[in-house]
Formats: structure tokens, sequence, C-alpha cells
């Protein structure tokens, strides 16, 4: 009968252990804050540590100005409230369009409202739905495509704090797609330029399926080195035709297009891609719009140093260089484009490169692709048969992916966390969400971090762009980051240099006196020629520890500043902040028994009281025997200790009794 009662007995013990230890560690937290809020000297280094305040009042009488608000009672006590500097994470929703979602009389638009949002840890942002706007696919602003809602925030944040903000992406039904199709010409291509010649019609319908919004564009690739040129002077890129929506066009350009005889194995390919992506204006591309490069080859590439072997050893300046005609006019006077700079083009402008390539250099380009945002690689017949079937999957493949990116600093951590498609799921780790399809709703959260505050001031003021990759709308975040105060700038109202405050001898700033060379002291009242050195506060027998102000006070001008306790009560002083009125001995709780005062740590007893604790009395009255004449403290057989009875010991053992009046004769042991 007695198993469940000490059972329930264990449980509990380990209920409050567990509950135990949790208020332990949060105690213990607590503690370390408010010592890493303590240690902060400075304003700005004060509101760069997470949780911590700073006071600015010239008042202040407390020994630290950072401080914790929520648990440090001494600052909260010394600091009025209106002087107390704790600057909240802000965020302001600045621009949001709605999201242009599937056509269905049951769909509307996902935006969240425009305004401002001040906390601590983030805005929860969960969107609102807007059912009175309709479907954006009307005129005026409604007619523009939005995919990525918000478009624009800006947070005011902390650092080493973190901030939750929502994003939305949705593909949008027929959004544009531009297409341009850049074909090597070199001679080694010429069955797969005739090939796409009849596969025109049946590329232009497949683009046209998969949205009624498209055009189609024609560039070449040539080689500048030639072995027989009958059919046209080599070249490195030709621009054929701007994008368009008119088929017919594009298969006759095609045809038309002349191949270029070469002996040279590897091909221009850098230059063709790099002109056909920065030459915006000549090609045609759309603003919004899916934006898909094709390049199709049989041939591996050269890019940047291998110039040097053709006396090309001007750096490529990834600008547009086309003549009238369509022609990349520094093929001889430019090395070939980097990875990275191919990269970072394709990242600028939005682009999406398919590589489609034969499988005699598949390999190179599936290792290109890794290196360039976006890019992907297909297989490409050596009839080219397949090119169709080939565009049309690889945009299947992009479009079902959303993959989020940012081009933050190094000086700011962002952190992507998603359901994708499983409304029901918990958030995972995530920049990407496959399998999509139009009018699904991708909900991505994103935690913001600055890292560091930057030291160049500058940097603390960050335009943060949030982008899903290949598609030309964006999250932009003006991020402002809070590494400094106000009050440490010029021009702030209580900023003064050569305040009579510091003594004519610094700057007055966030309630401290900045001290010039040469002074210190809390108003900078000392100087190292006028005082004597901080061994004064150290070096003296009144202070054995041998620590600065006995590791109870500040060295200030040569002497010592004591702490001050929170009980007003409790005091602290002397030269080497060696003496208190709080740490003598106790009597039955009370300090010196109540009966006394402690004067540096020793218990200085009232009038009529004795001892170290001054728990005795000095009255003699309660020794004495009643009725006795004689006036014999404890009938001459012990003394008086704090008014009773200390009996002596005989040989025959100790006289016992209140008073010592029996003897050990009368009471053998």
């Amino acid at each position: 009968m007695e198993l469940p009662s000490v059972k329930h007995t264990l449980s509990n013990c380990l209920i409050l252990s567990v509950i135990s230890a949790i208020v332990i560690a949060q105690m213990h937290q607590g503690f370390a804050l408010q010592d890493r809020c303590k240690s902060k000297s400075w304003c700005h280094e004060c509101i760069q540590t997470p949780g911590c305040a700073w006071c600015m009042d010239p008042e202040y009488k407390g020994r630290a100005r950072c401080f914790q608000p929520a648990s440090d009672v001494i600052s909260n006590e010394l600091c009025r409230e209106e002087f107390s500097l704790n600057p909240d994470n802000m965020l302001s929703v600045t621009k949001n369009l709605a999201l242009t979602r599937k056509r269905s009389a049951s769909e509307s638009e996902v935006g969240v409202e425009t305004g401002s949002f001040r906390h601590n840890k983030s805005w929860s942002g969960q969107g609102s739905i807007n059912r009175n706007r309709g479907f954006s696919g009307g005129a005026a602003e409604h007619e523009r495509v939005v995919q990525v809602a918000p478009q624009r925030l800006s947070l005011k944040l902390r650092a080493r704090e973190t901030y939750s903000v929502r994003m939305y992406y949705s593909q949008a039904e027929d959004y544009p797609v531009d297409l341009y199709y850049l074909m090597d010409l070199s001679k080694s291509m010429e069955d797969d330029k005739n090939k796409l010649y009849t596969l025109g019609d049946q590329l232009a319908t497949t683009v046209k399926d998969i949205t009624s919004n498209f055009k189609l564009g024609l560039g070449s690739v040539g080689n500048k080195l030639c072995n027989s040129c009958e059919q046209e002077t080599p070249y490195g890129f030709r621009h054929h035709m701007t994008l368009s929506n008119n088929t017919q066009m594009f298969s006759h350009m095609v045809k038309q297009a002349n191949v270029s005889g070469t002996v040279d194995i590897s091909e221009r390919g850098f230059d063709a891609i790099m002109q056909a992506i920065v030459c915006k204006d000549q090609i045609g591309w759309r603003d919004k719009a899916g934006k898909f490069l094709v390049f199709s080859t049989d041939a591996s590439f050269h890019f940047a140093g291998d110039g040097k072997l053709g006396d090309e050893v001007k750096p490529n300046d990834g600008s547009c260089h086309l003549s009238h005609e369509g022609y990349y006019t520094r093929s001889s006077y430019q090395d070939y484009p980097s990875i990275e700079q191919i990269n970072l083009s394709v990242k600028k402008n939005n682009i999406n490169v398919i590589f489609a390539i034969t499988n005699s250099t598949i390999s190179f380009y599936e290792q290109l692709a890794r290196n360039i945002e976006g890019a992907s690689v297909g297989k490409l017949e050596d009839d080219t048969s397949n090119i169709v079937e080939l565009i049309k999957e690889q945009y299947n493949q992009f479009s079902s992916t959303v993959e989020m990116k940012h081009n933050a600093s190094s000086d700011v951590n962002l952190k992507f966390y998603s359901r994708c498609l499983n409304s029901t799921g918990a958030l995972v780790n995530t920049n990407k969400c496959e399998n999509i399809r139009v009018g699904d709703l991708i909900h991505f959260k994103i935690d913001i971090e600055v890292l560091k505050c930057p030291k160049n001031r500058a940097d603390q003021f960050q335009t943060i762009s949030i982008y899903p990759v290949g598609i030309d709308e964006s999250l932009i975040i003006d991020l402002e980051m809070l590494c400094e105060c106000d009050c440490e700038k010029p021009g702030y109202n209580d900023y003064k240099q050569n305040s009579s405050f510091c003594s004519h001898r610094g700057t007055y700033k966030c309630g401290i006196c900045e001290c010039t060379s040469g002074a210190f002291g809390p108003r900078c009242e000392c100087s190292f020629e006028e005082t004597y050195s901080i061994m004064d506060c150290t070096t003296n027998p009144r202070n054995p520890t041998g620590r600065e102000c006995s590791g109870r006070g500040q060295c200030f001008c040569g002497r010592c500043e004591c702490e001050i306790r929170r009980n007003d009560n409790e005091k602290i002083y002397g030269s080497f902040c060696e003496c208190d009125n709080f740490s003598c001995e106790r009597y039955n709780g009370k300090l010196c028994g109540d009966h006394g005062t402690c004067e540096c740590g020793k218990c200085l007893c009232k009038d009529g009281w004795m001892g170290s604790n001054c728990a005795c009395q000095t009255s003699t009255a309660n020794c004495y025997p009643p009725g006795s004449d004689n006036n014999v403290i404890c009938s001459g057989h012990g003394i008086c200790d704090c008014g009773q009875c200390v009996c002596d010991y005989v040989r025959k053992g100790r006289y016992t009794g209140e008073f010592c009046e029996k003897s050990p004769w009368e009471n053998p042991v």
C-alpha cells in the first residue's frame, strides 16, 4: 500500500527538481545579462547589447548607466524614466501591391496593410485578404503582374537581435515570357541550324502553350579564328532578331543565318552570353517577364584569361558593345568574361540561362551551371530534334520551383523558413519550395539579425533585396542598424563641448563626460598632473585585499568612491571602502542583536550590552541569589556572564543551580 505513495513522492520530487533547475538557470542568465550590461561604458556600446538600456539622467546616482530594464531594480529606481534610452526595433510597410492570383471567382488578392510596427522581436505579418479589389488584370495600376508581396519594408533593427518578417510568393497565371535563342553557328552546328529552322513554328507553339504573352528572339555565336570563311566573316556574337511575337520572322531569321567556318575548338560563347544579357534595349528584354536565354552548342567555352593567347589583354568590362548591324565589336580588344562576371550579370538582370548541350561537352556545362545562379543544363540530341521538348522541360522545372536569395552584406544574417505547400506542417529552415503551380501561395518567414555594427557609419544603412531566382521582382528592405545614440552626436540638445558639467575639460553627451586627453573622473575633475596615481587606492595597510578600493568602489583622482547599496540604510565607507555598517555579527537574525550599531564591521554595543554581537547584558543583577544579604555573585561559586551564572568546576564536580548554590557533594555524580 505504500508503493503508490512513494512513487507519487518521487514524481513530485522530480518535478520540483526540474522546476528548480529551470529557475536557477533563468536566474543565472539574468545575472549574466546584468553583468553584460553593466560592463558597457558608452551609450552606443550599451544599445548594441541585446536587452540593455542606457540612462542619460544627469542626476543619475548609480554606478553603471547601462542596465537591464526588466530586472535591474537598482538602475530603474535611480534613473528617471524620461532619461532611459532603450530603442525598439521598428518595421514600416512602405509598398505592398496585392499579389496577382489565378483568375477565379473564389480567388482574391493577398496583401498586408501598410503601416508601422514597433516590437522587440518580430512583425507577425500574417497578411490580410483584400476582398474588395478583385483580380488585378485590368487597367491602370493593376495591369502590372505581381508575384511577390510585400514589395518594400523599412526596418530599424538593433544589433544581435532577431526580427522576423513575412514574404509571400504566388506564380501568376499567363505570366509574360521572353525567350532568346542563342545559337552556335560554327561549322559543326550547321545541321542543327537547319533542324531548328524546321522546328521554329513548333517552338513558338510550345511557348504559346505556356503563356499567351510571349516573345522570341535570336542571336548567334561565331568564332574569330577561321580556316575557310566562304559563307561569312567570322565573329564572336551577332544579334539577329529582337524579341517579338512574330514566329514567322523567327523561322526566317534562323534560315537566313549563315554558318562561319572555324578552326578553334572552344567557342566564344561567354562573349555572346554576356552581350545577350547586358544589351537589354537591343535584345528587347522586358522588366516584368520570365527571361530565358537558351544557349545551344556542341563545344566547350573560353573564359577570362584565354584571351591572352590572342593578345586580348584588356579585361572584359561587362558592357554592351553591339554595332548597328548587331555584331559584337570588342572581340579583338577585350578578354572573355569570367564566370563570376556572367553570374553577376545573370543575377542583376534576372536571366534564366538554359544550356542545351550535346553529350560530348555536357559535363563542362554542368559544372559551369553550378556557378551561375538559376542556370540549368539539358542534353541536346545530336540532330537537335529534342530542342523544343528540352526548353519546355527546363521551363516547367523553373516555373514549378521558387528559390529565395538575398544580397545582404556579411554584417547581416538572413534565415528562411517555410511550410511550402504543407499548410498544416511545421516551418522548415529552407529558402526553396518545389512542385508549385499557378495560384499556389507560398509563405516565407525570414529571420533578420545584425551580427555586428559596421565601423563605417554609412554601412549602417543598407538596402537588402530578397528575390526569387530568375524573376525580376523582389522584397526590398531599407535597413537602418540601430548602432548609435543620438545623444552622442553633435547637434543634439544636450551634446555640449567644453561643458562646465565636465569641468571644461570634456564633452557632455548621453549624461556622461568624455574627457579630453589627460583628464579623467566622472566630471573630468581629475588630471594626472594634479593628483596621485591609482596606486594610492590600493597600497595601504588599511586595504589588506590589495584590490582597488577593496573591490567595493572606484578610484577617482587618487581617492576611492565607494559603491552605493540598494538599501539606503546600508553604507560602504572609508578611505579605501574598507568599512561598512552591515557585515557585523547577528543574533537571532538581527544585526548586533538589535542592541548596538555596526561600525566598520564590528558591533558597538549600547549601554547595558556587550559581546561581539551585543547579545550579552552587562548587568549582574540576575546573578544574585534571591533573599541573599551578602551580595555574593553566583553564591561565590561562579561568574556572571551575559546576566547568567556560569558555575565553577571543582575536584568533586561542578556547582549547579541557577545561582551555583548546589555543591557537588550534595549532588554526587
